[in-house]
């Protein structure tokens, strides 16, 4: 399989608030690669560093060292409008999709920015909005609404269309599911599958939920402190984890029987007090 993102020990540091101490490093040395239509999940949680290198992806996080290529392309270290070449083959879906639409205008506002920074005529605009909605589930009626008239799953929905408008071939995904309810999350990963499906286009999908990455990915990346300590095909790292910080995540993740789970929570303080002890 050809490679479309290919990132090689990559280091994200930032400078320390204290004088003379030394930057904190968010990222130490991480490999990860991308095929055309793949979808890799990356889990961890909260400040294992999954986020910087989605961030560091998008041109959003600063390289200290290492390299990213895209498509063959070294994009460790792009001026802002050599970046801004990119915005039709790499988009983002961020955790809030509230916060990441302009709550004043339209959505049909909304999914026309990137088509009219691209130059795209007014007239295939407008056909492409309707047929984005149509492809995210949404009526044509929903281009006149605002942000504030949808539920939070039929706004992650505009997020989702806003960024396929461009046709990219990576989308990084953070977090994109993680506030919304169960049966709507479950939803949502099924349009992004059937919007894979349908345009071939590859997922860095980052999560803190094991279930959810083990729905979606074709591969799984586990990160802990801000290094990459196992991966797999999801099968393999969700039901078989090695590294005794997988192990942690799987039995932490809820599950709907009491009695299993209890029993997930006292395996798990024994791993930890197994770990505390080596």
């Amino acid at each position: 399989m050809n490679t479309l993102l290919d990132v090689k020990d990559l280091v994200v540091e930032y400078p320390s608030k204290r004088f003379r101490a030394e930057p904190f490093r968010a990222l130490k040395g991480v490999s990860i690669d991308i095929g055309p239509g793949e979808t890799v999940g990356l889990v961890g949680e909260s400040g294992s560093g999954k986020t910087t290198l989605g961030r560091a992806v998008l041109g959003l996080a600063p390289v200290t060292k290492g390299e990213m290529r895209y498509n063959g392309r070294d994009i460790s270290h792009l001026h802002r409008r050599e970046r801004r070449s990119l915005s039709s083959e790499i988009q983002v879906v961020f955790q809030d999709p509230y916060s990441s639409l302009n709550p004043s205008l339209t959505i049909e506002q909304i999914l026309a920015e990137p088509l009219t920074a691209s130059g795209t005529p007014a007239a295939a605009a407008r056909s492409r909005i309707r047929d984005l909605l149509e492809r995210v589930g949404l009526p044509a009626a929903a281009k006149d609404r605002l942000p504030r008239e949808f539920s939070g799953g039929q706004r992650q929905r505009i997020a989702i269309a806003r960024a396929l408008a461009l046709d990219p071939k990576l989308i990084v995904c953070d977090e994109p599911v993680s506030a919304l309810d169960l049966s709507t999350q479950a939803r949502v990963l099924d349009l992004f599958i059937d919007i894979q499906e349908r345009t071939g286009v590859a997922y860095l999908f980052i999560s803190h939920d094991l279930a959810v990455v083990r729905h979606i990915s074709h591969r799984v990346a586990v990160m802990y402190h801000g290094e990459i300590v196992e991966t797999g095909d999801g099968d393999q790292v969700t039901a078989r984890p090695e590294h005794p910080y997988t192990q942690r995540l799987f039995l932490a993740a809820p599950v709907p029987n009491p009695d299993a789970q209890e029993k997930r929570r006292t395996a798990r303080r024994e791993l930890m007090a197994q770990q505390a002890a080596l």
